[in-house]
């Protein structure tokens, strides 16, 4: 019965090691561009910083630099909003770390663009 329990505790304890490795390598710069609704193009820069399940940051636009909010991370999910003059733009995305890269959905009030980031060198 020591031994099953033992064998769980260290199986948690290794998934949740894995878990920080994962949520860690998000750290630092991605780069991408992203096609809007109107068919414009914004080159972007996303400084990300994860402290547990908190993501923080900026969003390098061609207007300047504006904060993330509201950001969590879960596993390789990652959530958060960036207000621009006043309206919130929400985020949803997944970090691929086989790839280095970082799938994004912006919402854009019910229009949705997507863009791959990839890591900045």
């Amino acid at each position: 019965m020591k031994r099953k329990i033992l064998t769980i505790a260290l199986l948690l304890c290794s998934v949740a090691i894995c878990a920080a490795a994962i949520i860690a390598d998000l750290n630092g710069k991605f780069s991408g561009v992203l096609n809007a609704p109107d068919g414009n193009q914004y080159p972007l820069t996303y400084t990300f910083k994860v402290d547990g399940d908190k993501l923080t940051g900026s969003v390098d636009t061609p207007g300047g630099t504006v904060p993330i909010d509201s950001g969590k991370v879960s596993n390789d999910n990652l959530s958060f909003s960036v207000t621009v003059e006043g309206r919130p733009y929400p985020h949803t995305g997944k970090y691929y770390a086989a790839g280095d890269s970082v799938g994004m959905d912006v919402d854009f009030g019910g229009a949705k663009a997507h863009t791959t980031l990839q890591r900045a060198k």
